[in-house]
């Protein structure tokens, strides 16, 4: 709903962002008050919606200023703006006859832009007309003051097979994004986002125990309805004790750069459907120094997952999609790595499978975007080859592993979202020189822009 409210705000003749509203998140309808001195469009808010991905079904407008007939045709001017609406509608005629023209009249109805380019008429298919009383006038301040307004212009998006009524259609509810499962969903369009997250975990090998916290940074940007643009900056420190030696290290780790692409949607009432693919490049940024033999009695392959990489320059493959209705989502991603060797390492090459539900807990009566709180169970499967030392293939680095994460998610405004899960293991077949993930606890926050 925030994109929605992001697109609309880029208007001309629209006010800041936080002063337009969602009113009713189920039936998406939204009202806002135009600038007073700038001319209004119904085809350029149609048009930028449809930019943001979403179908205006429909807009109200509410206007005052001063009627005039030219001949069998109604209009009506605002005297701020100079914008001339004509006035539509099988008894537009008969209910504006019996109105006083010296005075100031509010108009109600459909909004539409008839024609198109420098023809183009915006139009009023008139519900009510109302003199402007004096008491009103006051309250709203005199005409020749120049604040007078539109108010409200309220937007719907289409109705489907819910049996809405006509004009009021729905909107969908954007799924809140899953924490660890890609999400095939695009931040806001002509925006992004800014996702800090801590990773916690702990593993271990044998007598070997391995405490890592990962501090990733993603930023997020959305050029297109179609495509977003994405970073990873992860920071590592891992410490590690046998029970003979103990250390720790800090580092940089790899940088990925990603692109998606959503190349599928379907809106439907209070929910959607979207499907993506995402492409990823891992570079080879991180820190590479392992700790020495003398350092801690392990094999190199060992030593060497102490790092903050995995491995060198990498591609990934992602392909994930997800539906929402009502107050379930459900969603999951597959994705493949291509690892390369960094000073004669790397784990072996990856595939994940990755499964997510989430459930809308909070609040009970849902009717207008922020203080949701969602609980999320995700599940990983992950198949990882095997991997290399100084160029040769080391037998023991295979691995199968599942794993569950429940987690929480409250978005404590549109643009401001709290999260955090913990991963366990439910399922780890993996070699003898692989580390075992025991626990891996995730906090973070998203901040929309």
């Amino acid at each position: 709903m925030y994109n929605i409210q992001k697109a609309v705000s880029r208007l001309d003749y629209a006010p800041k962002l936080k002063e337009i509203t969602i009113t009713d998140i189920k039936k998406g309808i939204g009202v806002f008050t135009p600038k007073p001195d700038k001319p209004v469009s119904f085809s350029a808010l149609k048009e930028t919606l449809n930019k943001a991905g979403y179908t205006l079904d429909s807009a109200k407008l509410r206007v005052t200023g001063k009627l005039v007939q030219e001949g069998e045709l109604w209009f009506l001017i605002n005297p701020v703006s100079g914008q001339r609406f004509a006035i539509i509608g099988d008894k537009a005629g008969e209910t504006l006859h019996a109105l006083t023209l010296d005075s100031p009249i509010e108009i109600y109805g459909i909004w539409k832009t008839l024609g198109t380019g420098e023809d183009s008429q915006e139009s009023v298919t008139l519900d009510t007309a109302n003199v402007v009383t004096t008491t009103k006038a006051v309250k709203n301040a005199p005409l020749d003051e120049g604040s007078w307004r539109f108010v409200p212009a309220t937007f719907f998006a289409p109705a489907d097979e819910v049996n809405l009524e006509p004009e009021l259609g729905a909107f969908p509810s954007k799924p809140s994004a899953p924490i660890r499962v890609t999400s095939p969903g695009l931040t806001v369009y002509k925006g992004g986002a800014l996702i800090p997250r801590l990773y916690l975990l702990d593993q271990h090998l044998g007598d070997l125990e391995v405490s890592r916290q990962v501090l990733n940074l993603a930023i997020s940007y959305t050029p297109s309805p179609r495509v977003q643009l994405e970073a990873e900056i992860p920071i590592s420190r891992t410490s590690f004790d046998d029970g003979v030696t103990s250390g720790s290290g800090v580092g940089l780790g790899n940088i990925t750069l990603w692109s998606k692409y959503r190349f599928f949607r379907q809106v439907k009432t209070y929910g959607d459907r979207q499907a993506a693919v995402r492409l990823g490049l891992e570079l080879p940024t991180g820190k590479s120094e392992a700790p020495t033999a003398a350092r801690l009695n392990a094999p190199a392959f060992v030593r060497q997952q102490l790092t903050p990489i995995n491995g060198g320059l990498s591609p990934h493959f992602d392909v994930s999609f997800s539906q929402a209705g009502g107050r379930f989502i459900f969603g999951g991603n597959v994705e493949g790595i291509v690892r390369s060797e960094r000073n004669g390492f790397r784990l072996g090459h990856e595939l994940r499978v990755n499964t997510d539900i989430e459930y809308v807990v909070l609040p009970r009566e849902y009717e207008a975007p922020g203080g949701e709180v969602f609980m999320i169970l995700e599940t990983s499967f992950v198949y990882r080859g095997t991997g290399r030392n100084d160029g040769l293939a080391v037998p023991g680095t295979k691995a199968t592993e599942y794993y569950v994460a429940p987690g929480l998610q409250y978005a404590a405004h549109p643009q401001f979202v709290i999260e955090g899960s913990v991963q366990l293991p439910v399922v780890r077949n993996a070699g003898l020189l692989v580390l075992r993930n025991d626990r891996n606890i995730l906090l973070g926050i998203r901040y929309l822009f």
